[in-house]
């Protein structure tokens, strides 16, 4: 559903819709943007540039280019140089949101909690296994 909001870029107002975030100028600068850095990565000797060198020929800021990578309006597979930074540690890579090594840090982290979490259950099970009877002297009445 659209609603009037404020364009994060030129702080101008505009409808936001859930196909385009900022406002029609911002968006048609951005798509300059795109065409500039597409025309110069598209040809032969430029298709090996890194992002650095990407950014200093076209002028366009590193966080829109790697905003086009991101939405896979370049394709990195057309590009062997490109990419983008991981989530957690900021190393360039070229799919996924984690890098190999913290991805692997994830895994084993989550594995020592599971295992964690199965050693709790098992000494609950333990404790629950383990039951104390009390027997319960019966009082008669006297007659």
């Amino acid at each position: 559903m659209p609603e009037l909001s404020n364009c994060p870029k030129c702080n101008g107002i505009f409808v936001k819709t859930k196909f385009r975030e900022i406002c029609e100028n911002c968006w048609k600068e951005e798509e300059n943007a795109y065409d500039t850095v597409y025309k110069f990565i598209r040809k032969r000797e430029n298709r090996a540039a890194t992002i650095t060198q990407v950014v200093e020929a076209t002028g366009v800021e590193e966080e829109l280019l790697l905003k086009f990578i991101r939405t896979g309006r370049l394709k990195l597979t057309q590009f062997p140089n490109l990419g983008y930074p991981c989530d957690k540690c900021g190393a360039i890579i070229r799919e996924g949101k984690l890098c190999e090594n913290c991805a692997d840090e994830l895994r084993q982290e989550l594995d020592t909690y599971h295992k964690e979490e199965e050693r709790k259950k098992e000494i609950e099970n333990r404790e629950k296994a383990i039951t104390y009877f009390a027997v319960e002297d019966k009082i008669r009445p006297r007659n």
